[in-house]
C-alpha cells in the first residue's frame, strides 16, 4: 500500500499537471486504492475549504492558478503590439497572472473584445505568467443595448433611446437585474434568436432617464466613451515623475498669460507678444506660445499613455467633461494655473508686419503664468473697461497681443482660409440639470486672437518636424469632392447666388459665396451648406495639406491635455530636438498610421456624442412648448420628409412627408427639392417656413414638426394622392430634365 501524499505533494502535483487534476487522476498518480482513495477525497476537501485548491466542474486546480483550457477575453494590443487576454470564467482568480496570446500560422486575426477558448501553459517570466494558444474563437463582444426598460408579465422589454432605431429587445425575468419600469438600463444581446424579438440581458441600471444629468450619461454609454480610468493609470497620475530643469530653459520671467472661456476646465496654452527690436523686422513681433508639457507626465508605453491613446481626446458635454487624462493631470499638474511653476513646451516665433512667420525656435521650459484671464474680461479691458486684474496688464501684455493679432489678420487675409460664420450654441443648465436657456455664444476678437496664435504654433510644429525629417501626425483636411461641390452649387443657385465652376477650387471661391450671402436671409443656410460640403478632417502620417485653413503644413501642437495627436507631436519634437528621453518611441513611430486612425475615429465618436447630447437637451427644453409655432428654414430635403432648422434655438426637427401637404410629392435628389403633383408647389433648401411642434422626445432628442407656412404663405390645398397608383405627371425639375436630355442624346448616338 502506498503512503497517503501530503497536502504539499498534492498541491505540487496539480500545479505540475493541470490537465490531470480530478480526484481519480491524483489517486492514480500516487497509486491509491480502496480506503486510501476515500481518505484522499477527504484530504482534498479540506484543502478546498482551506483555500489551497479551487474546484471547477470535477477538476481541481491550485488556488491562484488558471485551468489548462479557459474562456478568455482579448484585450487591446500593448505598446509592443502584443495581444493579452483576461480569463472570463467564474471561479478564476483574476490576479493569477497576465496571459499572452501566442498565435500560430493559420489562426484568425483577433481583436480587442473577442472571446476565445484557449489552451494555457504556465511560464516563468516577469512580463506574463501564461501563454495561450487559440482553440477556437467564441465571438466578439456582445452588442450593447441602451434604452428604457418596460416591465411586463414575463420579464420586460428594452425600448432603444436612439432615434434612429426602433427595434425592441426582450428581457427574461432572470436577466432584468431587478430593473424598475421606466428605468434607463444598459444591456447586451444574448442568444441567436431568428424569430421574434431579439433577446438581451440587463448589465447596468442607470436610473431615471429624465433625471438630472442623465442626458450626457446616455451619450457616454450609447457611444461607448470610456469614462473610468484603470487603476494602474490612476496610480501613475497620483505618483508623477519630479520636474527638473534638465533640458529646460527658464521662462518664468516672461509675461505669459492664459486666456480661456469663463467655464474652462483646463488651461493648456499661454501666450505673449512683444515688439521685435531687431532692425531687420520693422513693425514685427516676437510671439510666444507655451503649452503644458504633458509628455513629461505621460510616458510612452505607460498605463496613462495606453488609456489616453484609447480615448483619443476629451469629450465635452454641457454638464460634464470626460477627460483624456485623469483630473490630477488635466486639472492640476498639466494646467497652466497662474502664479505657479509649470513645465511647458514653448515656441518663440518672429512675425513680420504682414503677419508672416519669419522664423521659429522650439524648447522645453519652465514657465509661470502671470494671470488666468477670460475672453470677455480681456475684450472689455482692450475696449476701455479694464478691471483690477487686467488694468496692470494692458500695456505690457494685452495691447501688444492685439497689435500682433492685427498683423496676423493681414496674413490671414492673404492666404484666405475658409471664413465660416457659424455661431456656437450654449446650453445653460440649472444645478439640477434642467435647461434654463439656449443662446448663441458671442464671437470676440479675443477668441480670434488666440485662434490665430494657435494656428501659427501648429504650422511651426509641422514645419520644424519636416525640417528634422521626423515622423509625425499631420492634421489633414482634404478638399471637397466634386459631388459635394455640385450639391453646394445647387443650394447657392436656389438661393440666388453663384459659385465658380470649371476651375481649381480655392477657399477664396467659397469665401466669395459666403460674402454674397452675408446679411441676407440665406446667410446661415449658405454657411451650413458650405460646412456640409467639406470633407472631415483626420490625422495621418502623410501630409495632404489643410484645405480649410489654406495651409500646406499643419499639425496639432497646442492641446495635449485633451488631444492625443498633440501629445504625439510633442514627443516627436522632444525626440527630434534631443530634449529628453521621453520622446516618441519606436513603437509610436511604427504605429503612427494605426494611431492616426484610432484617434480620428475617437474624435468622430466624441462629436456624435456631443451632438446627440445637445439634441436631447434641446428636445427637453422644447418639450413644454408642444403645439407652439416656430419659424425656421429648410435645411435638408429627403424622400421621407423635410429637415427644418429652427431660428430660435438652432434645433433640427423633421416634417414627415405625410405632414408636408395633401398631395403626392416628387423628390428630386439632384436639386434637393420636393414638388407637389397637383399644385406644383416646390420646396427646397433655404426656404423660410413656419412649423408647429408636434412632438419633442427628450430621451431620444427627436423633434417632430408639422408644416404650417412656406415663405409666409399657407400651404395650398392639393388633392390627396390615392392608393399606390402612378401620380399625375408633372414637369420635371431642372436637374432631372437635364439628365433626361442627356439620356436621349446617348440613345440617338447608339
Amino acid at each position: 500500500m502506498n503512503p497517503l501524499p501530503t497536502k504539499d505533494q498534492i498541491r505540487q502535483w496539480i500545479t505540475d499537471n493541470p490537465g490531470l487534476s480530478s480526484k481519480r487522476d491524483v489517486a492514480k498518480a500516487f497509486g491509491l486504492k480502496g480506503e486510501d482513495r476515500a481518505e484522499l477525497k477527504r484530504l482534498m476537501r479540506e484543502m478546498e475549504a482551506e483555500g489551497d485548491l479551487a474546484k471547477r466542474s470535477r477538476r481541481f486546480q491550485a488556488r491562484g492558478e488558471l485551468p489548462p483550457v479557459a474562456l478568455l477575453k482579448v484585450l487591446p494590443p500593448d505598446p509592443a503590439g502584443d495581444l493579452f487576454a483576461e480569463a472570463m470564467e467564474e471561479g478564476v482568480d483574476p490576479d493569477a497572472g497576465r496571459i499572452l496570446i501566442v498565435p500560430k500560422k493559420g489562426d484568425p486575426a483577433l481583436a480587442a473584445g473577442d472571446r476565445i477558448l484557449a489552451r494555457l501553459s504556465k511560464v516563468d517570466l516577469d512580463d506574463y505568467a501564461y501563454e495561450a494558444r487559440l482553440i477556437r474563437r467564441i465571438g466578439s463582444n456582445p452588442l450593447k443595448v441602451l434604452g428604457v426598460f418596460r416591465k411586463g408579465s414575463e420579464g420586460g422589454r428594452i425600448l432603444p433611446i436612439d432615434k434612429g432605431q426602433d427595434k425592441e429587445w426582450r428581457v427574461r425575468p432572470e436577466d432584468d437585474m431587478g430593473a424598475r419600469d421606466g428605468e434607463l438600463v444598459e444591456g447586451e444581446s444574448i442568444g441567436n434568436r431568428r424569430l421574434g424579438l431579439p433577446q438581451a440581458k440587463i448589465t447596468a441600471r442607470l436610473g431615471d432617464p429624465a433625471g438630472p444629468r442623465a442626458v450626457s450619461l446616455i451619450a457616454i454609454h450609447q457611444h461607448g466613451i470610456p469614462d473610468q480610468f484603470p487603476d494602474k493609470a490612476m496610480a501613475e497620475a497620483d505618483n508623477p515623475p519630479p520636474v527638473t530643469m534638465e533640458h529646460r530653459e527658464d521662462l518664468r520671467d516672461l509675461n505669459l498669460v492664459t486666456i480661456d472661456p469663463a467655464d474652462a476646465r483646463d488651461r493648456d496654452d499661454a501666450v505673449l507678444a512683444l515688439p521685435d527690436t531687431e532692425p531687420g523686422n520693422p513693425g514685427g513681433f516676437i510671439l510666444w506660445v507655451a503649452i503644458a508639457d504633458v509628455a513629461h507626465y505621460v510616458r510612452p508605453g505607460s498605463a496613462l499613455d495606453r488609456e489616453a491613446r484609447r480615448r483619443g481626446n476629451s469629450t465635452y458635454f454641457p454638464d460634464r467633461v470626460v477627460p483624456m487624462l485623469p483630473d490630477m493631470l488635466s486639472g492640476d499638474l498639466c494646467s497652466l494655473h497662474e502664479h505657479v511653476d509649470r513645465p511647458c513646451m514653448a515656441v518663440r516665433m518672429r512675425i513680420d508686419a504682414s503677419g508672416s512667420k519669419i522664423s521659429h525656435r522650439f524648447m522645453r521650459g519652465m514657465m509661470r503664468s502671470k494671470a488666468s484671464l477670460e475672453y470677455g474680461q480681456v475684450q472689455r479691458a482692450v475696449d476701455g473697461e479694464p478691471d483690477a486684474v487686467t488694468e496692470p496688464l494692458l500695456d505690457p501684455v494685452l495691447r501688444p497681443l492685439y497689435a500682433c493679432y492685427e498683423a496676423l489678420k493681414r496674413g490671414r487675409s492673404l492666404r484666405q482660409p475658409l471664413d465660416l460664420d457659424l455661431p456656437e450654441r450654449q446650453i445653460l443648465l440649472s444645478d439640477e440639470g434642467k435647461v434654463l436657456s439656449v443662446a448663441f455664444k458671442e464671437r470676440l476678437d479675443a477668441h480670434r486672437l488666440i485662434e490665430e496664435c494657435m494656428v501659427m504654433a501648429n504650422v511651426a510644429a509641422a514645419e520644424e518636424l519636416q525640417r528634422l525629417r521626423h515622423p509625425l501626425l499631420y492634421r489633414v483636411h482634404e478638399e471637397p469632392s466634386p459631388e459635394k461641390l455640385d450639391a453646394l452649387r445647387e443650394v447657392a443657385q436656389a438661393s440666388g447666388f453663384t459659385l465658380a465652376k470649371g476651375q481649381v477650387l480655392k477657399t477664396s471661391h467659397l469665401n466669395n459665396l459666403l460674402r454674397q450671402a452675408e446679411g441676407s436671409e440665406f446667410d446661415e443656410l449658405i454657411n451650413i451648406s458650405t460646412l456640409r460640403s467639406m470633407t472631415q478632417a483626420y490625422y495621418a502620417p502623410q501630409n495632404f495639406g489643410h484645405f480649410g485653413l489654406a495651409l500646406q503644413n499643419y499639425a496639432h501642437f497646442t492641446s495635449p491635455i485633451r488631444r492625443y495627436s498633440d501629445l504625439v507631436v510633442h514627443r516627436a519634437l522632444i525626440r527630434g530636438l534631443g530634449l529628453g528621453k521621453d520622446g516618441l518611441s519606436d513603437f509610436d513611430i511604427e504605429n503612427l498610421e494605426e494611431t492616426g486612425k484610432l484617434i480620428s475615429d475617437a474624435e468622430r465618436r466624441s462629436m456624435a456624442a456631443e451632438r446627440d447630447t445637445v439634441d436631447r437637451y434641446l428636445a427637453a427644453y422644447l418639450s413644454d412648448r408642444v403645439g407652439s409655432t416656430f419659424t425656421g428654414r429648410v435645411s435638408g430635403v429627403q424622400r421621407f420628409g423635410l429637415f427644418i432648422k429652427l431660428d430660435e434655438t438652432g434645433a433640427d426637427g423633421l416634417v414627415p412627408i405625410r405632414e408636408v401637404g395633401r398631395e403626392f410629392f416628387h423628390h428630386d435628389p439632384d436639386s434637393q427639392t420636393l414638388m407637389g403633383s397637383d399644385t406644383g408647389l416646390t420646396i427646397g433648401i433655404g426656404q423660410k417656413v413656419t412649423v408647429r411642434l408636434a412632438e419633442a422626445v427628450p430621451v431620444t432628442g427627436g423633434l417632430m414638426l408639422e408644416l404650417v407656412e412656406i415663405e409666409d404663405r399657407p400651404l395650398p390645398s392639393g388633392r390627396a394622392a390615392r392608393g399606390r397608383g402612378k401620380p399625375p405627371r408633372r414637369a420635371l425639375g431642372k436637374a432631372a430634365a437635364e439628365k433626361a436630355a442627356k439620356r436621349r442624346v446617348v440613345r440617338r448616338r447608339k
